[in-house]
């Protein structure tokens, strides 16, 4: 049984909206982790790109008419358009991590380290815990249903094939790299701020009750002290956490204009 609308001659317009929604899906957070099966990955670029084809087949070009080369350059810019858009999602998760790594790095647990389950690498214990709350948040704000619209949007704003890769959108994609650090610093800075003030304390008691072992008791204290304020500051966390998930929406289709 064959689709009415995918016929021998659309073959190579399929393989193109194939290529783009593939870049963005296997790019989408959560659903890129290593723990979803590459078959319901495939299955789902495959069932998405079937869904939109009708859409957006007026729109595309026939790859025939161009050159080897040039069509090879076309390709591989369509695959760009969703390697950019989920990269920029990633600087997010990137920066939520890398605040959790000062904080575990504050709170003396950087030596802990465990195995993160979705990226096969050692990360702190600090850092793993605000990773998967940052999944729970992307997941209950349905900030994934972002990247579905922008699948959709970006055959609006960018026609198949017209990929073109300007300075203002290497500009736009440092801008986003420097906000990473941005995030970090300021998902992060509550617990530097408690945990520069008890460093502080615990050297005034050093130098007034020198009879105190301060190295014994001051690792205990700054855990102790280090998640009772992350649990304090978690409703903070989670407001600026949706804020930027939510935003992004506004990011995505600035990347696609300036695409």
């Amino acid at each position: 049984m064959s689709l009415p609308f995918l016929s021998a001659e659309h073959l190579e317009a399929f393989i193109l909206v194939l290529l783009r929604v593939s870049a963005m899906v296997f790019t989408i957070p959560v659903i890129s982790d290593k723990s979803v099966p590459a078959r319901f990955k495939a299955a789902l670029c495959i069932l998405i790109t079937l869904i939109i084809f009708p859409l957006v087949l007026p729109k595309i070009p026939q790859p025939t008419n161009y050159p080897v080369l040039i069509l090879m350059y076309r390709m591989a810019g369509e695959v760009m358009i969703g390697l950019i858009i989920g990269y920029a999602a990633r600087l997010i998760l990137a920066g939520i991590q890398m605040a959790g790594d000062i904080i575990g790095f504050q709170m003396g647990l950087s030596i802990a380290n465990i195995l993160d389950p979705m990226t096969s690498e050692q990360v702190s214990i600090i850092t793993e815990l605000q990773y998967l709350m940052a999944l729970l948040i992307f997941l209950a704000v349905d900030a994934h249903h972002i990247f579905f619209s922008a699948i959709i949007q970006s055959y609006s704003l960018l026609n198949p094939l017209a990929f073109h890769f300007s300075g203002s959108l290497m500009q736009s994609i440092f801008s986003f790299s420097q906000e990473m650090f941005v995030i970090a610093v300021k998902l992060a800075a509550p617990l530097i701020a408690v945990m520069l003030f008890t460093n502080v304390g615990l050297g005034i008691v050093a130098r007034t009750v020198p009879q105190i072992n301060i190295f014994i008791v001051g690792m205990p204290l700054q855990i102790a002290i280090g998640l009772i304020f992350l649990g304090v500051t978690a409703p903070m966390f989670v407001k600026m956490t949706q804020g930027y998930f939510l935003d992004f929406e506004g990011k995505v289709l600035t990347l696609l204009r300036l695409m």
